[in-house]
């Protein structure tokens, strides 16, 4: 578990949660970290894809336009 994860577990704990309790939520809060990480990835490939794409249909455009 990470440094996080475990100082969650420790105000968990400190808050009065059970053991268990207080493991299923930091593991729970691990894999929305997960998958919150995957949706930043996928988001900054289809920056990139959007970019590349505006930047091509600008150079035909141009080229289109100027011949």
């Amino acid at each position: 578990m990470a440094i996080g994860l475990m100082a969650l577990r420790a105000a968990l704990k400190e808050a009065g949660a059970s053991d268990e309790a207080a493991d299923k939520a930091a593991q729970e809060v691990a894999l929305f970290e997960n998958r919150l990480a995957k949706v930043e990835s996928d988001l900054l490939l289809m920056k990139w894809m959007i970019g590349t794409n505006l930047a091509l249909t600008l150079a035909v455009l141009v080229k289109l336009l100027h011949g």
